[in-house]
């Protein structure tokens, strides 16, 4: 989201940019010792929010194994989305790019919050369009909870325990190399001020 987004409502700061930068850094090392060390890897970030926390993750994974940053990719998932005809009135549609071949790819594919996993679930079967990976691992800045679909996270910078009707927030700001602008808020719906 942007710092727009982040201005409207009541908003309680829960990780501030040295604490996001702190959990990256560990899902970085941890995604380097699991995967990196049994071959190549790829970043694949879900549009939008995803994005600029894979590229980050990408250079800290470079970092860890003191090598070149892993390829990224990123996913549009509005067509793949289960409430695409009943939920949306105009689909804005961005651009899927993956820039290396999916087929027998070790990916981690990105995201900034997983709440029901319906948007994670819309991400593999695009993924899967492209070609059938090897493995497929989930890292996200946030779980906040609240799953309608068996999807769990292999890597979590911070979990939330939230309400249903909570808004979790996450700016994103920088160039995605490093952000002094990132933040994760947490606005809690029809409680008054956080």
């Amino acid at each position: 989201m942007t710092a727009d987004d982040a201005r409207r409502g009541e908003l309680k700061p829960i990780m501030d940019a040295a604490a996001v930068e702190r959990a990256l850094r560990r899902m970085a090392t941890q995604i380097a010792e699991d995967l990196a060390s049994r071959g190549e890897i790829a970043l694949v970030g879900i549009r939008a929010g995803g994005v600029p926390v894979a590229r980050r993750l990408a250079r800290l994974v470079a970092e860890a194994e003191g090598g070149p940053p892993p390829p990224i990719g990123e996913v549009d998932i509005t067509l793949y989305r289960d409430d695409l005809y009943t939920g949306l009135e105009k689909p804005v549609l961005g651009e899927t790019r993956i820039p290396f071949p999916v087929e027998g790819a070790r990916i981690v594919l990105v995201d900034d919050v997983l709440f029901t996993g319906r948007t994670v679930r819309a991400a593999l079967d695009e993924l899967m369009d492209y070609g059938r990976p090897r493995l497929v691992r989930l890292a996200v800045l946030v779980d906040r909870g609240h799953r309608e679909l068996p999807i769990q996270a292999d890597y979590v910078g911070r979990r939330l325990e939230t309400e249903l009707s909570d808004r979790v927030v996450v700016v994103h700001g920088g160039d995605g190399e490093r952000d002094p602008e990132a933040r994760v808020e947490l606005g809690r719906a029809g409680r008054g001020r956080p």
